[in-house]
């Protein structure tokens, strides 16, 4: 763990180092949550990319469908100036994959993230691997509303971070429309645009193994941490050094 803090703390503080980008770079990203989250999951990488000279805006998925939470996406896209990186993470993934199709994204950061090809139900992409241990905590109420308990928050979900913050985790979860899980993407935007790949090599709430094989399926930029599904909560700073270099490489137009 000290390990950890040193590495991200050094990591941090290159990145704050950095000078700002180049005028041809994008400048422009935007951060989509996944389920059981909000945009407060972005907390700790928000600052690194300020510092980094880049413009952030994280995008509150009201989780009501997918296509709510995609037409909250294209929302924010068509208010920036500029290109732009999207980022998801975990279900937003599958957001980005079908919002990433707009003319203004230029390239898409899966983080711990689906990234499903056109008409392939989210629910069918873990078929074929190890039943993830958090899904046991998962609970959908009378109006078809899927949470995941306290438990499976500090067990699965997040069990690398503090004990105080898997509690926010906890508690600012949005509670997530069951639909959302039976959702094709009708574009896939990974296909005609570069991509990035952060795999969370500990993750209990989507397979790893899942996760390679998606990166390596889109052709992605990889990097592996030793993280829970909340990789950007607890290696912020490596995620936000892999988002920062989207920015600076992905092309302009």
């Amino acid at each position: 763990m000290l390990r950890q803090l040193i590495v991200g703390a050094a990591l941090a503080a290159a990145l704050v180092a950095q000078p700002s980008q180049a005028v041809d770079s994008v400048r422009n990203v935007i951060l989509v949550h996944g389920a059981w989250a909000d945009g407060s999951s972005w907390a700790k990488v928000i600052p690194l990319l300020e510092k980094a000279g880049l413009n952030v805006v994280a995008v509150q998925n009201p989780l009501t469908s997918f296509e709510d939470d995609v037409a909250a996406t294209k929302r924010a896209i068509a208010l920036q100036d500029g290109p732009v990186i999207l980022v998801g993470h975990s279900l937003g993934g599958v957001v980005i994959t079908e919002a990433g199709a707009d003319p203004k994204v230029t390239g898409l950061v899966y983080v711990a993230a689906f990234a499903p090809d056109v008409g392939v139900p989210v629910g069918d992409l873990g078929k074929g691997f190890p039943d993830p241990p958090g899904n046991a905590e998962l609970r959908t109420d009378a109006q078809g509303y899927v949470t995941i308990t306290t438990k499976g928050v500090m067990d699965s979900f997040a069990p690398d971070l503090p004990v105080a913050q898997r509690k926010i985790v906890a508690a600012t979860q949005g509670a997530t429309n069951s639909s959302v899980f039976g959702a094709k993407v009708n574009n896939a935007a990974w296909k005609d645009k570069p991509s990035w790949y952060v795999v969370a090599a500990n993750d209990r709430m989507i397979s790893p193994e899942l996760e390679r094989r998606s990166a390596a399926a889109i052709k992605a930029t990889t990097i592996t941490l030793p993280s829970s599904h909340v990789a950007m909560l607890s290696h912020p700073a490596e995620v936000a050094k892999l988002i920062i270099d989207a920015a600076r490489s992905a092309p302009v137009h």
